[in-house]
């Protein structure tokens, strides 16, 4: 049967460091949902643990990525194998609450076609983490929903579900970083797309080593924050307007399939 989410987890060489996070989401989610690991080559040291993991969770399996190294790309393939009509993107590093992954999923259901987990609202926090980083992800999503009526305080956080019609309608653009949230938020914005947004803690990782490098990172951010001031959009202009290369294909799950180790 389909499932009614897919948990897309992009990882690069976390080895036994990524069992906690898939612990607490096997806990947490209630809803019927397959689990996504996407790493970018069969020999990223993700494989072997997540392998073992999935022989005992048949909901999880690991998929190797096609498109390109980096989190984008792995992202854009994760969401592109996805069997679900609802994907939820987090992170391999165990820093996100999964507890949010069931009601994310309803607010997709529901009819937005952006679910954020907000650390900058009402019930949110961020704990730990560098302390300009943090300043800059809360300036950027603070002001971009003053500024824009965004949907979302947190549009930089990659703690998100997305409705795959949306995204294969607009496309992913993304190709390095982690601006895929805030891509496909100012994408939303731009067509005049319902986004919303609930609380969630994040903690800083307590095991292995971060892979966000902010000085690389940080253009590609202030692309998307840019482009989502703007007047309404159609589907077609956003294409035309930011390239559009689409996120799902027709055969898509096939190729997965074959692309499993």
């Amino acid at each position: 049967m389909t499932p009614r989410a897919t948990v897309v987890i992009p990882a690069y060489n976390e080895g036994d460091a990524i069992l906690p996070g898939l612990d607490r989401i096997i806990e947490a989610v209630k809803l019927d949902a397959e689990i996504l690991v996407v790493v970018d080559s069969p020999d990223d040291t993700t494989v072997p643990t997540v392998e073992q993991y999935a022989a005992s969770h048949p909901s999880v399996r690991i998929v190797i990525n096609t498109y390109g190294r980096g989190p984008a790309q792995a992202i854009r393939f994760g969401i592109d194998a996805a069997a679900a009509r609802t994907v939820v993107v987090t992170m391999a590093d165990g820093c996100d609450d999964p507890r949010q992954i069931d009601d994310l999923v309803r607010l997709v259901e529901r009819g937005v076609v952006v679910a954020a987990a907000s650390r900058y609202m009402p019930g949110g926090q961020q704990v730990g983490g560098p302390r300009f980083k943090r300043f800059l992800s809360h300036t950027a999503g603070f002001s971009l929903n003053l500024l824009t009526s965004a949907g979302t305080r947190d549009a930089t956080n990659s703690f998100k579900a997305y409705d795959a019609a949306f995204v294969k309608e607009v496309g992913i653009d993304s190709r390095d970083g982690f601006e895929i949230g805030l891509e496909l938020t100012a994408k939303a914005r731009r067509l005049r797309r319902p986004v919303a947004e609930i609380p969630t803690i994040w903690l800083d990782r307590q095991f292995g080593q971060s892979n966000f490098k902010m000085s690389k990172w940080i253009p590609k951010y202030l692309r998307w924050y840019r482009f989502a001031f703007g007047p309404p959009l159609s589907a077609e202009q956003l294409r035309s307007k930011v390239g559009g290369s689409p996120a799902i294909g027709t055969d898509s799950n096939e190729k997965a399939e074959k692309r499993t180790p």
